[in-house]
C-alpha cells in the first residue's frame, strides 16, 4: 500500500485537498470527513488514469510537519 501526503485545507463553507505528489488530483466538500472520502477517490482513480495511459505513477516523495511557533 503507497501513502500519499494530503494537504487539508478549510475554507469559509467548504473544505479542499490535494496531494503534492499527484499534480492535479484534488477534492472539495462541505465537510472534512467528506473531502477525506472524496480524496481518496480521487486518489484511486488518478493512479488507474495514469496506469491506463500507460504513465510512470508519482512516488510519494512529500513530507509533511506541523511546526510550533
Amino acid at each position: 500500500m503507497t501513502e500519499y501526503v494530503v494537504l487539508f485545507e478549510r475554507g469559509e463553507r467548504s473544505w479542499g485537498a490535494s496531494v503534492p505528489d499527484l499534480p492535479g488530483c484534488y477534492a472539495v466538500a462541505k465537510t472534512r470527513d467528506e473531502v477525506e472520502r472524496r480524496i481518496r477517490e480521487a486518489i484511486e482513480m488518478h493512479i488507474e488514469l495514469l496506469a491506463q495511459d500507460g504513465e510512470a505513477i508519482p512516488a510519494p516523495v512529500t513530507e509533511a510537519a506541523r511546526i510550533a511557533v
